[in-house]
């Protein structure tokens, strides 16, 4: 492996976006400074506001740009879903493709933006996602909607393809608006040796989201890891489930979900397939209703024909005990402070699998995000 050193830019993103624009597409993990980052992509709407990498090694293009002048955007373009033998969605407008090339180790991570600007307006990004063999990249996408986007759609199809070796944790964090309709739909194509991890963040209103990605465990000994962190506002719905199918022998994955209802209804759906032996894998789902109104519905799946794996599942529904609460309080904190040193405890983003760095962005977007909700 080759390791690309990291530095500061010194360059700052210059866009024409507006000052209210920017505070919250940076509340989506967005660096404007770019000191932490490896590289770029912001698109508004339809237009791409900016691009650029940092580092050789490293490839950040827009779709139409990649599918134009670069051979292996047109290789891989809708190859995840006709390994799964499923149409690909047409009409796309923008999207990015990012490719971390063979070797590359990457130790500040790569971030991209989608953001919803005009009033009711329907964006549908492609993105194309290529880790060469023996690579190691941590991407954080970071999805929010302006307040001028009223009732704006959100489609992201996403192709990611992890080749020998390689090592990609992929983090999306949601911030969108209340009556934001979003449906990402998104593939793994996972190869020997490869690790890929999944990380889905929503702790801000939204109408509806539905989604339901798939990672492909192609390759012998490859490892899939899936992790969210919901929190469910009044009038969000949120349909939110993770897929792994096994095509190799020795392979691992797990699904593990945290989902807490404010009085949004939230639908945490898993599903591990495995179509081979020697597989281990982990299913688990965990929520807290703090809401008369909130409703969290778990929906575990797993299945195999054959004897020869290990393959498990818990789910847990609850509420926060009277007896903690009361305890906290003892030690001077209010009611509400007591509820969300609780909330933030249960939604441990140690699952994440993240840097020190990046972890402590996401726990501060926590800590403010529950600070306003109580």
């Amino acid at each position: 492996m080759k390791s690309v050193k990291t530095a500061s830019s010194g360059k700052v993103l210059n866009t024409n976006l507006k000052k209210n624009d920017v505070e919250i597409i940076s509340s989506s993990g967005m660096d404007f400074s770019q000191d932490k980052r490896s590289g770029s992509f912001l698109q508004s709407d339809n237009k791409i506001e900016f691009m650029n990498t940092l580092y050789d090694g490293l490839d950040i293009i827009d779709m139409e740009t990649a599918l134009k002048k670069i051979p292996e955007a047109k290789k891989y373009y809708a190859r995840a879903f006709k390994e799964l033998k499923r149409d690909f969605p047409k009409g796309t407008k923008g999207g990015y493709f990012i490719r971390v090339k063979k070797g590359t180790v990457l130790k500040l991570p790569i971030q991209a933006c989608l953001f919803l600007k005009q009033k009711a307006f329907k964006q549908k990004v492609h993105n194309l996602i290529i880790i060469e063999e023996g690579a190691k990249v941590y991407l954080i996408t970071g999805c929010s909607a302006s307040k001028s986007a009223f009732h704006a759609h959100h489609l992201g199809i996403s192709e990611f393809f992890v080749k020998k070796g390689a090592y990609l944790n992929f983090t999306m964090i949601h911030s969108w608006k209340e009556d934001t309709f979003v449906k990402p739909m998104s593939i793994a194509i996972v190869e020997e040796d490869a690790t890929f991890i999944s990380n889905y963040i929503s702790l801000k209103p939204v109408k509806e989201v539905q989604m339901y990605p798939t990672a492909v465990l192609k390759g012998k000994s490859a490892r899939a890891s899936f992790n969210s962190l919901i929190l469910s506002h009044p009038g969000s719905v949120q349909d939110i489930g993770s897929r792994v199918i096994f095509k190799a022998k020795n392979t691992q994955a797990e699904v593990i979900s945290r989902a807490i209802s404010l009085g949004g209804k939230v639908i945490a759906r898993g599903h591990l397939k495995s179509e081979v032996p020697q597989v281990k894998a982990h299913l688990e789902c965990r929520g807290l209703i703090l809401s008369e109104k909130g409703t969290i519905h778990a929906i575990p799946e797993m299945e195999s024909d054959y004897r020869d794996v290990n393959m498990s599942h818990e789910a847990a529904i609850g509420k926060i005990n009277k007896e903690e609460i009361e305890y906290l309080c003892s030690r001077g904190f209010t009611r509400n402070q007591a509820q969300s040193i609780i909330v933030r405890g249960f939604m441990d983003v140690d699952v994440l699998g993240l840097p020190q760095e990046l972890k402590q962005g996401i726990e501060d977007l926590e800590n403010k995000t529950l600070q306003s909700s109580f």
